[in-house]
């Protein structure tokens, strides 16, 4: 049972990701902390390694297909990704879960109130 739960959770991540852009940091690190009960360490690590599979590799040719990719900007913000990701996975490490949870709550709230309230 836990099985399909887990898969209609990547569902969820992956339509909301394929429809925003964003999908496992707002929708499966949240629901893998509060309805599994994940430490918000392995919630953050399970859905980095989502990162690496080709599950965005369908949403991203869809996209390129309309138009809708920079491709040098794409590289170039990859390009940083891959050493941003890394220093932040160590400093991720360095904190208790708990503060690890917070920041990552007031992540997600600063950004939506300035979504919904920005110009």
């Amino acid at each position: 049972m836990q099985f399909i739960l887990f898969v209609l959770l990547g569902l969820l991540g992956g339509f909301i990701g394929g429809l925003f852009g964003v999908g496992g940091g707002i929708i499966v690190v949240p629901i893998l902390v509060l309805i599994f009960g994940f430490t918000q360490h392995m919630a953050q690590g399970t859905m980095i390694l989502t990162f690496i599979l080709p599950s965005f590799i369908l949403a991203a040719w869809t996209y390129y297909k309309a138009g809708h990719i920079n491709i040098p900007v794409a590289l170039m913000v990859a390009a940083g990704m891959i050493l941003g990701t890394f220093l932040g996975a160590k400093y991720a490490h360095a904190l208790p879960t708990p503060i690890l949870k917070r920041m990552f709550g007031v992540l997600m709230l600063v950004l939506s109130l300035k979504l919904i309230f920005g110009k």
